[in-house]
């Protein structure tokens, strides 16, 4: 075999091995990512299925200040803000509030929302038993809702934390239910 030969199989070797590992890499990066944010307690992520609340000691004695904030997605024709901005809850005690939308326009859409605590260290303390966040949320067009919103605070939540954000942004995914129906449709 010549040496120029050899010089590409080797090459073309490297190159596909390379490749492979690139993609193997990219693959490892969302568990990896999953577990420096658990281990750093950054990101904000809580938890995407309800909690169930028992009865617990409320610390009277502690308040702990709750933001809402309400973001849409660029393209998507809603109006969607929270229906307080700010309020004060005791940690244990289970709260009731709500967000509201409209569809301004003239079609029927489906909206997810996905939510965000911030400092993300407080995440882990910040329990939704019932949330528009756990389903996707139809709406006709012109047409508006209340979307509740039930929670509470871990009273273990660290003394130093003494307010919590509540970040939603809603996601329009019409396309993409529609593409399930279809498809479970053709089976």
């Amino acid at each position: 075999m010549s040496q120029p030969t050899k010089s590409n199989r080797n090459l073309l070797i490297g190159l596909v091995l390379g490749s492979i590992g690139m993609f193997g890499f990219g693959f490892a990066l969302v568990p990896l990512y999953d577990v420096l944010c658990d281990a750093l307690g950054i990101n904000g992520k809580t938890q995407s299925t309800a909690s169930s609340y028992e009865a617990v000691v409320i610390d009277k004695d502690r308040t702990v200040t709750i933001e809402f904030i309400a973001q849409v997605q660029s393209n998507m024709p809603w109006e969607f803000v929270p229906k307080v901005n700010r309020m004060q809850v005791h940690p244990g005690e289970l709260t009731r509030t709500a967000f509201l939308a409209k569809n301004l326009s003239s079609n029927n859409l489906v909206g997810q929302a996905i939510p965000s605590v911030s400092p993300g260290q407080g995440a882990a303390y910040f329990n939704k038993t019932e949330c528009f966040c756990f389903n996707q949320q139809p709406l006709a067009a012109m047409a508006d809702a209340e979307l509740p919103l039930i929670f509470y605070v871990d009273a273990d939540l660290h003394e130093s934390i003494n307010t919590l954000t509540l970040s939603y942004t809603l996601y329009d995914i019409t396309d993409k239910q529609t593409a399930a129906i279809e498809q479970g449709a053709a089976r």
